[in-house]
């Protein structure tokens, strides 16, 4: 099940616009419950030049139940935002999984420095992730929950791309051996509060730009 409302955005002095469409995805587990929705966001998304302004979005965090993901558009990307759970936290540093990694320092410049960690996050109980494949931009489906068959063998719990096989954890990690060649983008971010994410600025005296990651 989803629920679309609309989230209002951080306005700068002068005319207010609409500037971003707010969805919440469903129940844990759900596959491809973001690819299945990205068509009806993307149609519904503000003109070029809202979109091009680049300005923050704030989340509502106590909408998110643990284990649970929902997704918001911030400048015509898919941001993914998760609440890992102490068990999805602890199997993030398995070295079993950490082995199967391609980039598990997060070295490749695909996040913020407050994000270089082993949970690439400013707070490990939140993931906040571009929803975008690094192979050929696919929208990857989020399977937290390990599965011995689905969607592949063996699987641990992560996002998993359709279209051509890629695999990340749920740090967005990208696994080696798939075609995907770096670890999902991290986008800019800061909590406003406890409750409150705001996507698209760095916190105070951090001066990191999303345009310097590798690749989206």
């Amino acid at each position: 099940m989803s629920d679309t409302t609309v989230e209002t955005p951080v306005e700068p002095e002068g005319p207010n616009r609409r500037d971003v469409l707010y969805i919440a995805s469903g129940a844990v587990g759900a596959i491809g419950a973001v690819l299945s929705l990205w068509p009806f966001v993307y149609q519904m998304n503000p003109d070029a030049q809202t979109l091009a302004a680049g300005r923050p979005i704030e989340v509502d965090l106590t909408k998110l139940a643990p284990g649970q993901q929902i997704t918001v558009v911030w400048r015509d990307r898919p941001i993914l935002i998760t609440r890992r759970t102490p068990a999805l936290l602890k199997v993030l540093q398995e070295p079993q999984l950490v082995d199967r990694l391609s980039d598990p320092k997060s070295e490749a410049n695909q996040q913020p420095p407050y994000a270089q960690n082993w949970h690439r996050s400013a707070k490990p109980e939140h993931g906040v992730l571009v929803g975008i494949c690094t192979h050929l931009g696919c929208i990857p489906d989020f399977v937290p929950k390990p599965n011995k068959t689905q969607p592949v063998a063996d699987w641990p719990g992560g996002y998993f791309c359709p279209c051509h096989g890629s695999k990340y954890d749920l740090a967005g990690r990208v696994y080696s051996g798939v075609p995907a060649p770096y670890n999902l983008p991290v986008p800019p971010y800061r909590y406003v509060n406890d409750t409150t994410l705001r996507i698209g600025e760095n916190p105070p005296n951090v001066a990191w730009q999303f345009s310097s990651i590798v690749q989206v």
